[in-house]
């Protein structure tokens, strides 16, 4: 049996970091529209990779920071996915893990989303997704 090579290709970073930037502004593309529903985990995914990057400066952090605090519902504390969706438990978690990795947590209202976060709680320990109950996987984490 042949070895394997050993060399791993070359990262090439600012390649990555050019697609990262240009589809986080491209709101004319199909992709941006069919993902609207799930835009704050898509701005934290984003986020993410430019951070691993070493790329943050790269983006609109003040654009980022005032469309996560648009997305922060006041009556329940909780975060949608996009300006106007209702709130929902992974949402809420992303708005928090973006504003944390800007450095801009004061920004939003942490206690009302600590508070939405513990009215999920079920009394078996789990949690809901949301307001009407949802109850699945991605929310046991």
């Amino acid at each position: 049996m042949a070895a394997a090579s050993a060399a791993a290709p070359e990262l090439l970073f600012d390649k990555h970091r050019a697609y990262v930037k240009r589809v986080s502004e491209d709101s004319e593309s199909y992709e941006y529209a069919v993902s609207e529903h799930l835009r704050m985990s898509g701005v934290y995914w984003g986020l993410s990779a430019m951070y691993l990057l070493d790329a943050l400066g790269d983006m609109d952090l003040d654009f980022i920071a005032s469309f996560v605090q648009k997305c922060q519902h006041t009556d329940s504390g909780g975060f949608g996915g996009n300006v106007g969706h209702d709130a929902h438990m992974l949402y809420t978690l992303s708005a928090v893990q973006i504003m944390l990795l800007i450095g801009r947590i004061g920004d939003i209202d942490v206690d009302a989303a600590v508070r939405y976060v513990a009215g999920l709680q079920r009394p078996d320990g789990s949690f809901a997704g949301d307001e009407w109950g949802e109850v699945d996987t991605r929310i046991s984490y």
